[in-house]
Parts: C-alpha cells; sequence; structure tokens
C-alpha cells in the first residue's frame, strides 16, 4: 500500500507542475501582447485641402495647385515632395494626372486628390479676338488679374479665401514673364508707426513667398512696408480698417 500511495503521491506532484507550467507561459505571452500594442494618438486629427485650377486644360497650358493643411506635421504631394501646410503651385502636365496630398500628423494623417484632365492640342482656329481685352492697356490687364490680398487685425497670415486669387496673379504672372511686382504692405491706423512698418513688411512677405511656392522667381518680386502712411480709406470703422490690412501690388517699372 505505501509503494502505491508514493507513486500516486508522485504522479500528483507531476501533474501540478505541469498546470503550473503551462500558467506561467500563457501569462507571458498575454503580457508580451500587451507590451507590443500601438501607442495611442496624441492629437487632433490632420485635415487637407487641395484643387487644381483649372481641371481641364489642353496640352501646354498651366494649372494652379492650392492647398491647405491643418494640424500637420508634415505635409506632401506625391510628384511634388514636401510642401508647406498651405501654400499655391504651377505645375504643367503633359498627361491627365491625379495629385494626391498627403497631410501627417501626431493625430493620424489626412489625405486630398485632385484630377486634372489634359487634352490633346488641337489646330488653331481664327476667331476674333476679345474687344473689350484687346482694348485694355497693360495696367488694367495687370489690375484685373492680380488683385489684392487682405488680411485679419493684427495678422500676416494668407487668409484660405485669398488663394484663388493668389492662384489667378500667380497663372497671370507665369504667361507675362516680363513683368515684374511690386507688393507693398500695408496696415490700419492702430498701433505705432514702427510696430505697422513691420508688420506691413511681413504681410507683403508672405504674398512674396506665397507666389514663389507657385512658381513665380522671386527676382521678379520686389516688397515694400508702407504701414500705416498710406491709407485707402481714412473713417475709424472695422469696414475701413479692413481696406487698409492688405497687400497691394503695382507693375515694377
Amino acid at each position: 500500500m505505501n509503494s502505491k500511495y508514493r507513486a500516486f503521491n508522485r504522479t500528483a506532484t507531476a501533474l501540478i507542475l505541469l498546470m503550473a507550467t503551462f500558467a506561467v507561459i500563457g501569462c507571458g505571452k498575454k503580457k508580451s501582447s500587451s507590451s507590443n500594442a500601438a501607442p495611442p494618438l496624441s492629437g487632433p486629427p490632420p485635415t487637407a485641402q487641395l484643387t487644381a485650377t483649372p481641371s481641364t486644360i489642353t496640352a501646354g497650358d498651366q494649372v494652379v495647385l492650392s492647398w491647405r493643411a491643418t494640424d500637420a506635421t508634415n505635409v506632401s504631394i506625391d510628384g511634388i515632395g514636401d510642401v508647406p501646410s498651405s501654400g499655391v503651385k504651377t505645375v504643367t502636365p503633359t498627361t491627365s494626372t491625379s495629385y494626391h496630398l498627403i497631410a501627417r500628423g501626431d493625430g493620424g494623417s489626412a489625405d486630398a486628390t485632385a484630377r486634372v484632365t489634359v487634352n490633346a492640342a488641337q489646330m488653331a482656329v481664327a476667331v476674333p479676338q476679345d474687344s473689350s481685352a484687346s482694348n485694355m492697356t497693360a495696367d488694367e490687364q495687370f489690375k484685373a488679374s492680380v488683385q489684392d490680398i487682405f488680411f485679419d487685425y493684427d495678422s500676416y497670415d494668407v487668409r484660405p479665401e485669398n488663394q484663388a486669387a493668389l492662384s489667378k496673379a500667380a497663372a497671370y504672372l507665369a504667361t507675362n514673364s516680363r513683368i515684374h511686382v511690386l507688393i507693398g504692405g500695408y496696415c490700419d491706423e492702430r498701433g505705432s508707426n514702427e510696430y505697422n512698418l513691420t508688420l506691413g513688411q511681413s504681410r507683403a512677405n508672405s504674398v512674396k513667398q506665397a507666389l514663389v511656392q507657385a512658381g513665380i522667381a522671386a527676382d521678379r518680386l520686389r516688397i515694400v512696408s508702407y504701414g500705416k502712411e498710406k491709407p485707402f480709406c481714412s473713417e475709424s470703422t472695422e469696414e475701413c480698417w479692413q481696406q487698409n490690412r492688405r497687400a497691394g501690388f503695382s507693375i515694377d517699372r
């Protein structure tokens, strides 16, 4: 009886040790799986916008890309590379192309796509010229295509709603490569002369950099600050102040 009891005792002990071994292995696997989990996102999700103007062209024509991303630490466009969080750029696609923007940040990523359809060039057909355009002087054509950019109070950031005007200006300057431009920075009456001269310089420079990003050569663009010394409107109202917070364009002769 003693030998049977000892054999039974050894068998039970072995089973207990085997079960304890499996329990340790199972806990170890569970801990390993938890340690490999991806860390949580630590910021707001990025946003991305991308437009192409015009979206349908004839081979050889130019397109102006406009984009804006928020809460992103890296922004890139396929075929162009890394770009600022907002800007404009002139491109000349030779075939139909989808431009793909990706914005990445601490909160994840976002993307946007703009499609440009390129049609084959056709034989030129003589058509009557637009008499209104042909009768415009060079200054009038410039003013119609390159329009002033307006700013918020105490700011030199280009507002999103001004991107269309910048795109139009860039397209005009790209096709009129002999024109050099003077960009003047203006402010409203509030603040000291010294402060507004600095703010006007920053506003003019912001617009210059946006045009450079769109493909306009920097040596064609000259900036000057007028501060609050050359107001467009003299009343002390918000509507008047908004008119004076601008970057104005003229042909640099």
